[in-house]
């Protein structure tokens, strides 16, 4: 039995006016996820429990069968892990993006955050940045680590694993004043660090020819989502399964990677609406051909596309997905002679309309070579609620793929 999981990350949405009242899964043109709809188990499952914030290391654990609420240490440590980077026992993690905040004000406080993600800054400009940070403020107990375009890692000795930071995503267009690190709460060193990354970015060559481009300048770092060197199950022992991941965002390859998954890279995968969709689905049917019996491929562009209130690309993206990804993937497994299921699902919406993650439970479906059964007619936010299957708790859902 061979086994694909699909994630359109972010791709769960709410009825949009410019869409004439449609969600952007209704809106696209999905033709083989729909034709696969009509033969699976079809339904609505929330991945992150109550209580939780609902991230994208939360969501991908729960769909991979690990409890949220067990093993959710944050993402940072996930991504770190992703990178090569040996955390320590006494290590923390965080989340360092390079961020977009306006420049006129005198007061950092002040600012307004104007994109969490710097225009989808190239790594290799982010690179440079992260090096002069690292050159400023790195010292014997914190480290600075590139990532992948404005998504990077700062190591912390000794470091508050505990502080309740904002997620720069979520207060997109909003003075940032009320949301910082605070002296009051033990927050006085983050706040710091943040301030003197602004007059380290703002007049870096890499961002004055951004703006020379029309391009969005990455003039600051912005902490968040802290936690100490993770620890998960091993897939394999779970499950009895190799598995794979395939992603090119660093918080997904870091859970891969430590459930004792095989991470595969594939060049030109972005984690945007321009990612390398053709490689992608060539990698997961490589990867079936050489004995991985579970390939879980994830796919960022609907998210980010969501996060930058994109209605066209996340459109785009969903239609890509679908063409590109699962539309070979599916060719191949229909001819490689042995029984296979494929599950489909976003791990949590991604909505247009507030730019940033919510909690609502999430369509799935799932299907069987073996077993086609009577569907929906169309896959997408609202045909899936209308079956009434409910999974209330995401992480027992790769139970009803593997075991039902």
């Amino acid at each position: 039995m061979k086994y694909l999981v699909l994630i359109p990350d972010g791709m769960a949405d709410e009825p949009i006016a410019e869409l004439n009242g449609l969600t952007p899964m209704q809106k696209a043109n999905k033709p083989n996820m729909d034709a696969l709809a009509a033969k699976s188990v079809v339904g609505t499952v929330s991945n992150v429990p109550q209580g939780m914030v609902p991230e994208s290391d939360t969501a991908n654990m729960a769909i991979l069968s690990f409890d949220p609420k067990i093993y959710s240490k944050g993402r940072s440590p996930l991504e770190a892990v992703s990178m090569g980077i040996e955390m320590q026992s006494d290590e923390t993690a965080y989340r360092c993006n390079v961020v977009t905040l306006t420049e006129d004000e005198e007061n950092y406080e002040d600012k307004i955050i104007l994109d969490h993600s710097a225009d989808e800054i190239t790594t290799p400009e982010a690179d440079r940045l992260i090096q002069a940070l690292e050159e400023k403020l790195g010292n014997d107990y914190r480290k600075f680590y590139t990532g992948v375009s404005y998504r990077h890692c700062l190591i912390w000795k000794n470091g508050n694993d505990r502080y309740n930071f904002m997620r720069p995503h979520d207060i997109l267009g909003k003075r940032i004043g009320e949301y910082l690190p605070r002296s009051s709460d033990g927050g006085e060193e983050f706040l710091k660090l943040m301030k003197a990354s602004y007059e380290i970015l703002k007049d870096h060559p890499v961002n004055l020819d951004r703006k020379a481009r029309g391009l969005k300048p990455a003039n600051s770092a912005w902490l968040w989502s802290p936690g100490k060197k993770p620890q998960l199950p091993s897939f394999k022992e779970k499950w009895g399964l190799n598995a794979a991941v395939i992603s090119a965002v660093d918080l997904i390859k870091g859970i891969g990677l430590c459930a004792e998954m095989e991470s595969i890279d594939v060049e030109g995968a972005t984690g945007n609406v321009h990612t390398n969709y053709v490689g992608k689905a060539n990698a997961a049917i490589e990867a079936f051909r050489r004995g991985i019996e579970l390939v879980y491929v994830h796919v960022e562009a609907p998210d980010e596309c969501g996060h930058r209130a994109e209605i066209e690309n996340k459109v785009k993206s969903i239609e890509l997905i679908d063409e590109k990804i699962l539309a070979p993937v599916y060719a191949y497994l229909k001819e490689c002679g042995e029984p296979f299921k494929i599950m489909i699902l976003p791990d949590h919406p991604t909505p247009i309309a507030i730019r940033t993650h919510s909690i609502d439970p999430v369509p799935f479906m799932i299907y069987s070579s073996e077993k086609e059964c009577d569907g929906i007619a169309a896959f997408d936010e609202f045909t899936a609620r209308s079956t009434r299957h409910y999974i209330p708790n995401g992480y027992t859902l790769m139970g009803h793929l593997i075991e039902q």
